[in-house]
Formats: structure tokens, sequence, C-alpha cells
């Protein structure tokens, strides 16, 4: 692979970016996001996998032909798409202290992403939080670890785990957000989270720890500081204790556009995280941008080629274990069970 070719696999674009899909093709990019407002017209979920497959087909034109990834925040059945079963927020479902009932949902909530075309969900989200005051608590399923320690590893399955891994509803999960996010001082939204790393790895980390022993291939980490520090720019978080003492082979990603809130120097931020141990960066819009400033820092040596080799590797070895090769574009059959009534039965079994 060229370093373009490398550097296009690290990066993930928001599709209101990317007009007709072409810079899929033109910067070898590996993945492509909706975010809250990236939904196509008319909203169903023929469109979905229409436009879907349209980027597909832009990636597989490259010299290499390697398929893109699209990611959604499917975190609660698949929201964005109409039609779609909904499920209780993380909150409801912490409440059913049900870790069977949390792997069906998310059985069912892969079924649907992969029938709109998509086959990455940014959850589940294993936040503990521990301050009500925090907007985001019901993206937690609870103040205990004990929660997520036993319902994160059950969405993981559930996305992740098909009855038939041949079948394509197999997608890839991401425990969200690493780490700390719901302990933020006085409860504020990517805040920072003010304790001791035994605290940290006493409350925060369990849920890492069980949805990686239950295979997560993906991780994204927190807008959030812990005792100052941009948890985006943490080498000792990411690489020393999440890739290293935890022995996490899969990629992590980061949060929407979060590396330009570390500093006002945006290349200096692109090559602190980078080399603290990110592998794909959420780069929504001005994705060109961080292309050329990541390729700038590897010919200058600020950021070595060994750690772009090995964030390539990681993403790479998730493309293959979810069989994008052989099933590159959306399962026709899929899209028309979605919002189907043994679906809805599940969810009217969690609320």
């Amino acid at each position: 692979m060229t370093l373009d070719e490398k550097i296009g696999q690290m990066t993930q674009a928001d599709e209101t970016a990317l007009k007709d899909g072409r810079p899929v093709r033109d910067s070898f990019l590996g993945s492509v996001l909706s975010g809250g407002d990236s939904l196509p017209k008319p909203n169903d979920p023929a469109t979905w996998a229409q436009m879907i497959d349209r980027f597909q087909s832009q990636a597989l034109s490259t010299r290499l032909g390697i398929p893109m990834i699209y990611g959604v925040d499917a975190v609660h059945g698949d929201g964005d798409v109409k039609g779609a079963v909904l499920f209780p927020h993380h909150i409801g479902l912490g409440a059913t202290r049900n870790p069977d009932l949390i792997q069906r949902a998310a059985r069912v909530t892969a079924r649907e992403v992969a029938g709109s075309g998509a086959r990455w969900t940014f959850g589940p989200c294993i936040a503990v939080a521990r301050d009500e005051r925090w907007g985001r608590t019901y993206e937690s399923f609870g103040e205990e670890a004990e929660l997520a320690e036993s319902l994160g590893p059950a969405a993981v399955h559930g996305f992740q785990d098909a009855l038939n891994p041949d079948d394509g509803t197999a997608i890839l999960a991401t425990p969200k957000h690493f780490l700390g996010d719901g302990g933020t001082f006085g409860g504020k939204d990517r805040g920072d989270t003010r304790i001791s790393e035994e605290e940290l790895r006493r409350i925060h980390l369990p849920g890492y720890v069980a949805c990686l022993e239950a295979g997560a291939g993906s991780v994204m980490v927190s807008f959030s500081s812990w005792n100052g520090q941009p948890m985006h720019g943490n080498r000792h978080l990411i690489t020393d204790v999440l890739k290293g003492e935890l022995g996490f082979s899969g990629f992590v990603v980061t949060d929407w556009a979060a590396i330009d809130l570390m500093s006002k120097d945006y290349k200096q931020d692109v090559e602190v995280a980078i080399n603290a141990g990110i592998d794909m960066v959420m780069v929504p819009i001005k994705f060109p941008e961080f292309i050329r400033d990541l390729k700038d820092l590897v010919t200058a040596g600020r950021v070595p080629m060994a750690r772009i080799d090995d964030a390539v590797r990681r993403i790479l070895k998730q493309k293959v274990r979810f069989k994008l090769w052989e099933r590159p574009f959306c399962d026709r059959a899929l899209t028309a069970q979605i919002g189907a009534a043994d679906h809805r039965a599940v969810a009217r079994e969690a609320v």
C-alpha cells in the first residue's frame, strides 16, 4: 500500500461531505459515517441501502479495491432509519438487569443496521454515570460498574455474533467512550474526570475489560479528559493500558471531530492523537486537511511509519473479520426485514 492508501484507511468522513461519493475513491477512504443529520432523502431503508452501496462501489473501484465500512449511531436501535425498531435507552435497558434481553435487542439492531447497508455501530455506550447532572446519563446502563460489566458484553455479542456467521448480519461493535466519560467533575459533558487511576480502573474500566473479552472489534475514545489531559492524546491509557495491558487487537476510533478540541494547533493534535494510539479518525467534514497534515507528519518523521502500519493492519483485520470482501453490498432481503413484527416483539419485551 502507498502512504496515501494507508492514510485513507485511517480516515472516516461524514456522508454530507462526500458529494456523490467520488472522494471515497479519490482519497481511498476506509470508512464513511452518518452523523445525526446525515440522512438520505427520502429517509427510508431502501434509500439508505442505495446510498451506502454507492459509497461502497467507489471504494471498490480503487486500485486495491479495499471495501469501506459504514458506521452509524445505532445504540438503541437503528434510530436514524425511518421505520426501524427502537429500544429503550441504555438507562432503561440497565434497569432490566437482563443480559439475555440486551443481547437479543442488540441482535435485532444488528440485523436492521445490516439491512440499511451499514456494518458498524458506535455502541454500546458503557459509560458509568456518576452524576445525574451529566446530560447523557440516559446513555449509561447505570451508576454501577457491574452493570457495564454484565450488559456491555451482552450487547457486543448481540451486535457481532450472528447465528450464521455468513448471513451478513454481524456488525462491528464499539464500546464507548474510553475512558471515564460518566465521571466528569460536576457532571459536565466533555469535562474532566478528576479521580485517581485506582478509582478510574475500579469504576470505569471493568466494562471495557468485559467487552474486550466478548470480542469487541473497535473502541471509541471520549471527548472528556482525565485529570486535565484530553483522552484523545492519552498514550498511557490508549496504548499502554488498552492495547498493551488488556491486549486489545481491534482498532481505536475518535469521536466526532474530537481531536479538533485538544488544542488550537490542529496539526499538532493529529500528531499527538495518532502517536497516542488512535487508529481511525472521525474527521467528518475537513478530512482533506487531516489527510494532508498526517502525510506531512509521516514524511517529517514526527509520526513513525510503524504507527501507521499498525493502525491500518488493525482496521483491515476487522474488515476481514466481518467479511466485507465477501459481502460488500447490502442484502436487500435484510432491508425488507427492517421493522419486522418479530423485531418489534423484542422491543415490547424490553419496554
